[in-house]
């Protein structure tokens, strides 16, 4: 019998490419066949034959206190009763901005918008307008949107200028950027000494979700911070998945540093297209119509979207939300390790906040080329052990995992439960389950 999840998965390539509106949505890393979600509550959500997951995507960070929390339902309805979007400004976006700044020490203007590309994209333009220079750091490993300088891959050396990684993005856009390994401190050194006059920012995941979990060090970061400030570069922090997931005062709060520029999403929409950029007054006033750096949106600051923000910000700053977080997927990835240890299979994990990361090899990597170094059939065969168990992690070895405050000891006990009894099935031999 064809399941639903098979038939809508038909259906929607007939119309939309690969089937899906997301890349990584299309299963291709993992393979098989994508589940079709039909609702979700807490830290579980059913498909379209209505089978139930423990969900550790949690739409990608989004969820952090669980899927259709009752208080952000409501702050949504109440507001969607008021009107869909104006067009125009509300006080709401007052209240979101106000908190933002009041939370971020280095955060004195922001700007709301829809998503976290349009926020990298628009702190990208905001350094350049800023600084009158043409060139922008990243680093390989790190996913900041789909904007057309950010979609780039290391060139041929470590400090020559990046190559387009996607069709589309002509040679002479990609040129502008370059692209140095994460975590390497004696290449950032390299890149300012040989360049440092022509770079208008370096822009970085602090804790890097999109190569899976990878942690910037101490030294890298700070590191970063100085040589920004000597050569009068913008330091721009990418938190849209970090920001208010790993601490209520972001990773720049964890670390101790101040970037000049921060980019925020997910956790601040509670689950609806809400994003913002902000940072120094004197740079911020140089975004339109204050200054010559053009940005706009018709739906920036959506009155519902900011309803959903508001509240599952008041969620988070309830005493001991963080603690809590970190406590419980501390709790998950120590089990998981544990589990596989016990049966002989190379595995590490890792969790910053309420953020994990799972590899399978024998210790945490530090960098883009040791994430590619894990073992990425085995993370498709336990993906796919997995979900045959109703746990539901990211589709592809490269990517993070969220732990949200709805997850009780319950959902984590069950989770490692089936991790051993999928390592027992390796080490019987067994053939893994294949959705």
């Amino acid at each position: 019998m064809t399941s639903r999840n098979d038939s809508l998965f038909a259906r929607a390539q007939e119309r939309i490419p690969a089937g899906v509106n997301s890349p990584v949505r299309a299963f291709r890393a993992v393979g098989g066949t994508p589940r079709f979600f039909a609702r979700a509550d807490g830290p579980f959500f059913w498909d379209a034959d209505g089978r139930r997951y423990i969900d550790y995507m949690g739409s990608w960070g989004t969820a952090i206190a669980g899927h259709a929390h009752p208080e952000v339902v409501a702050a949504v309805r109440e507001a969607a009763g008021r009107g869909l979007s104006y067009g125009a400004p509300t006080e709401a976006e007052i209240e979101m901005a106000e908190l933002l700044c009041g939370l971020l020490p280095g955060m004195e203007l922001v700007r709301l918008v829809s998503s976290g590309t349009e926020a990298t994209m628009t702190a990208l333009r905001l350094a350049r307008g800023f600084t009158g220079r043409p060139k922008i750091v990243k680093f390989e490993g790190c996913y900041h949107g789909h904007a057309d300088s950010l979609l780039v891959k290391a060139g041929s050396g470590a400090l020559t200028f990046g190559n387009p990684s996607s069709a589309g993005v002509p040679p002479e856009i990609a040129g502008h950027t370059v692209v140095l390994s994460f975590n390497d401190c004696a290449q950032l050194e390299e890149a300012f000494e040989a360049a440092g006059n022509a770079i208008a920012g370096v822009i970085v995941e602090p804790v890097a979700g999109n190569m899976n979990l990878v942690e910037g060090t101490p030294e890298f970061l700070g590191l970063m911070r100085r040589l920004c400030t000597e050569h009068g570069s913008v330091l721009i922090f990418d938190e849209v998945m970090t920001g208010f997931r790993v601490g209520l005062e972001c990773a720049q709060g964890r670390y101790g540093i101040r970037p000049d520029l921060t980019t925020l999403g997910k956790v601040i929409g509670g689950g609806m297209p809400v994003a913002a950029v902000g940072g120094r007054r004197d740079i911020m006033q140089c975004i339109a119509p204050l200054g010559p750096v053009y940005q706009a949106g018709t739906l920036s600051g959506n009155p519902v979207a900011v309803a959903a923000g508001l509240a599952t910000m008041k969620i988070v700053q309830t005493p001991g939300f963080y603690p809590r977080l970190a406590e419980r997927t501390r709790a998950l990835v120590d089990g998981l390790t544990a589990a596989a240890k016990k049966r002989g299979v190379p595995f590490a994990a890792n969790s910053v906040g309420g953020m994990f990361g799972i590899f399978f090899r024998n210790t945490p990597p530090a960098s883009f080329a040791e994430v590619m170094a894990s073992d990425k059939e085995a993370f498709n065969r336990f993906f796919h052990a997995a979900l045959a168990r109703g746990v539901y992690f990211a589709p592809s070895a490269f990517e993070a995992g969220f732990v949200s405050a709805a997850h009780t000891e319950a959902e984590v006990g069950d989770t490692i439960r089936a991790a051993a009894e999928i390592f027992d099935g390796w080490a019987s031999g067994s053939p893994p389950a294949r959705g």
